[in-house]
């Protein structure tokens, strides 16, 4: 078991040439956590790089916006012999106020999720409309460049800017266990338990559960401890323990002792902490845009909205789809036929393979890939089905002997999979959704596990991304279905560039 206790871990080392100390932070309070056993472990680290972050998410944006502003008042005033000091510095503060007022250098998205670039693109779609209107209001007609041209541009630049921070913060938390949050996790021992585990899988989120309530101050077994993590007190002390450690979130999780009157308490008594109360819901894999907190006669509820299988989003997405399929088609055929020559000369076999897989609403479908198997693999498939490596129904092998030497290669970085592209354009599969079924997968699906099959599958989704592979059976359709549930453009936008980096590095690809 580990000890039970808190370790102090230093803000870390500067990361590819950003140094999250150089920004002055808030210190941290001087309080300590109490166990059960009287023990006071270390206090929690500083969450002082918070404001550093932030103040680098901020500057990124600024000069973003100086740059690209002042590149275009340079540009339009060598065509135009004019200044147009008012539109360049009008716009400049419409993005500058558009960004805050929209949230988008909130501390709470900032470092995960999708919602920091919803908030982004809100916020200079916004600014956009403010420009347009002033100059519709002020007769200035030739703010065209600067609607079109100068703010989606601010977007392009700030975009990857946020990015590549991101991709810093995830570092240091990957490598060095530093910029975490301290997590007070409250609730019974199991389901606290999977909230360990999850913040011990997913580091990169930046929750570090330090320590934990119970309804009888006991951890699991009658042991003083959940998961390896110290249990600090009951869960009428969690308040009290949160102002003696400073932790930075208060996790709480599904336990009986939870009731509305002693929640609204709980937030009471947090008031002024520095801690925010985050309530895990019973429904743990809905998230994002299908939950809205209301109030209706005076009582706080979570509305779930239904999952949007059709719509005008739906129609967003299969323009979308279809667009970039003729567009990647188009620009990748000179690879296209490279990758078809070199499966020719392989073994003077087919070059495509086509195989049935089930899309939405259970219509099958005919697959197109590069063939990377030996022409009579499908045969050869029964005498393997011993050495089958693949989780539930699937069948995989790390290293399958009817794979070609071509196959090998295009398998590594999921190039046998780009002629997919003819089945996004015809309609029959997406560019992001769940992963097209066999036949004989979906006939021993249980009705749960079926809902994958509301939407079109897609070549990539956030199974590619998590692992692809070298997942179980259970992780592949927990993701699946979340995306289903879950779905949204933003949501597409980053798996499909997270897929270009898991195909560069051919992560769990065989």
């Amino acid at each position: 078991m580990e000890e039970p206790v808190r370790k102090q871990f230093p803000d870390g080392d500067a990361l590819l040439g950003i140094d999250l100390r150089r920004v002055p932070g808030q210190p941290q309070r001087p309080l300590h956590a109490v166990g059960p056993d009287g023990t006071t472990p270390p206090r929690a680290s500083s969450t002082a790089w918070e404001g550093r972050y932030r103040a680098w998410v901020i500057g990124a944006d600024v000069f973003a916006v100086l740059l690209v502003i002042g590149a275009a008042a340079l540009l339009i005033l060598r065509v135009t012999g004019r200044p147009y000091f008012l539109h360049a510095s009008g716009t400049a503060l419409a993005v500058l106020c558009a960004l805050p007022f929209n949230r988008a250098w909130s501390q709470e998205v900032l470092g995960e999720g999708a919602e920091e670039f919803r908030r982004l693109g809100r916020g200079l779609a916004h600014a956009a409309v403010v420009v347009a209107l002033a100059g519709l209001v002020f007769g200035a007609l030739d703010v065209q460049p600067w609607v079109f041209g100068a703010v989606p541009l601010i977007g392009l630049i700030a975009l990857p800017q946020r990015y590549a921070l991101r991709q810093v913060l995830h570092r240091f938390r990957n490598n060095n266990g530093t910029c975490m949050l301290p997590v007070m996790a409250a609730g019974a021992p199991g389901t606290v338990r999977e909230l360990i585990e999850r913040t011990r899988a997913d580091a990169h989120v930046g929750w570090r559960v330090e320590a934990v309530c119970t309804a009888e101050g006991q951890g699991e077994a009658g042991t003083g401890a959940v998961g390896g993590i110290a249990v600090a007190g009951r869960l009428e002390e969690v308040a009290d323990q949160v102002r003696r450690g400073g932790y930075r979130v208060v996790a709480v999780t599904a336990d009986p002792y939870w009731t509305p009157r002693r929640l609204q308490q709980l937030a009471w008594d947090l008031e002024g902490t520095g801690a925010e109360l985050v309530v895990a819901p019973v429904l743990m894999e809905i998230a994002g845009p299908r939950l809205n907190v209301s109030g209706v006669l005076g009582m706080p509820l979570l509305r779930v909205s239904a999952p949007a299988f059709t719509g005008g989003r739906r129609i967003l997405k299969e323009i979308f789809d279809r667009t970039c399929a003729a567009l990647g088609l188009l620009l990748i055929s000179p690879v296209l036929l490279t990758i078809a020559l070199a499966v020719k000369l392989g073994d003077r076999g087919p070059v495509f393979y086509r195989q049935r897989r089930v899309g939405r609403d259970g219509r099958s479908f005919m697959m197109i890939k590069f063939r990377t198997m030996v022409v009579n693999a499908d045969r050869v498939r029964g005498e393997l089905l011993g050495a089958n490596e693949g989780a539930g129904p699937l069948f995989k092998m790390r290293r399958d002997p009817r794979v070609t030497k071509v196959g090998m290669i295009l398998r590594r970085y999921s190039l046998d999979e780009l002629p997919q592209l003819f089945n996004v354009l015809g309609g029959t599969m997406s560019l992001v959704g769940p992963r097209p079924p066999l036949p004989e997968e979906t006939e021993a699906y249980e009705p749960a596990v079926r809902r994958r099959l509301l939407v079109k599958p897609g070549i990539t989704g956030l199974w590619q991304v998590s692992g692809r592979s070298d997942l179980t059976w259970e992780e592949s359709v927990r993701l699946d279905l979340r995306y289903v549930e879950d779905w949204s453009l933003a949501l597409d936008m980053v798996i499909l560039w997270k897929t270009a980096r898991a195909v560069v590095g051919g992560r769990g690809a065989y």
